[in-house]
């Protein structure tokens, strides 16, 4: 498998070092291509989900695909999965939601499980997170993981809301710069002048640099009360982005720092899930 994985990288590289000297924009924008492409997986049938009502909506001519959990009910929590992942990885929240009267709202972003298309990036899922609300909300509590931490931060900021209004962030990926540095790493990519076309390209689309699709940008603008968890070993979405936030010393954000839990078993933790359902009932 390292073996298949390791040529598969190399064929990246060589592909991109190709474009770069046809065109260095062309490698630009495949290089985020890839980026916001998440690997297609094999989807777990989650029991507990599957157990309720199907949800499927049109967001931009894809369907958007979920669950809906102990409708109807005043409180709502909102499930937001982290890239090249599924909200059926929430599976351990929703009995403790259901015992503490929270109806359950889940979805699979764009190009992940059962959801339509290929890429999916946060200024989408954003949107797709605002029309959620606007669809089956309002909506009282959020959680987030990783590449989901982010993107209801963009939301949250572009979004109505209260200070009671609950964020649960779970090692999100707090800085985009620092994703790209980590993507760069993990293809072998050594290119300044193909990271510099890259981000060239996110803000040709979007308006803004890559530094702007920061959590740390947003916090300061989102009312909500925010639970932050992190894990001290999280090899994907650094701790020491987070620490930045944590050392503003903001009055609606609290933090919950874990060790030894990395950044995939943070979130599926029996304490952290406990943690968490505490923070949204209160």
């Amino acid at each position: 498998m390292n073996v298949q994985k390791n040529v598969t990288l190399a064929l990246l590289r060589t592909k991109l070092h190709a474009l770069k000297l046809i065109s260095p924009r062309k490698a630009g924008e495949e290089a985020f291509r890839l980026f916001i492409t998440p690997p297609r997986r094999s989807v777990k049938i989650s029991a507990v989900f599957e157990a309720h009502e199907n949800l499927a909506f049109n967001f931009n001519g894809l369907t958007i695909r979920g669950h809906r959990v102990n409708h109807p009910q005043q409180k709502k929590v909102l499930l937001l999965h982290g890239f090249s992942s599924s909200y059926h990885h929430f599976e351990g929240y929703v009995q403790p939601l259901l015992d503490a009267g929270f109806e359950v709202l889940a979805f699979n972003a764009p190009a992940h499980g059962f959801s339509e298309g290929k890429t999916a990036h946060a200024v989408q899922y954003s949107e797709m997170i605002r029309q959620i609300n606007e669809l089956y909300g309002p909506v009282n509590g959020y959680v987030g993981h990783s590449f989901g931490g982010l993107s209801v931060c963009l939301a949250l900021e572009q979004m109505e809301h209260q200070p009671d209004t609950r964020l649960v962030l779970i090692a999100p990926a707090t800085e985009t710069t620092t994703a790209i540095d980590s993507a760069f790493t993990l293809i072998g990519l050594q290119s300044k002048a193909i990271k510099a076309e890259m981000e060239k390209t996110i803000r040709r689309i979007s308006g803004n640099d890559a530094s702007w699709f920061s959590v740390t940008r947003t916090i300061p603008h989102i009312k909500a009360s925010v639970l932050w968890v992190h894990d001290e070993d999280d090899d994907i979405t650094p701790l020491r982005d987070a620490l930045k936030v944590k050392q503003s010393s903001y009055p609606h954000v609290q933090f919950h720092i874990t060790s030894g839990l990395g950044h995939h078993k943070v979130y599926r933790n029996p304490e952290v899930i406990s943690h968490v359902v505490s923070f949204l009932s209160r």
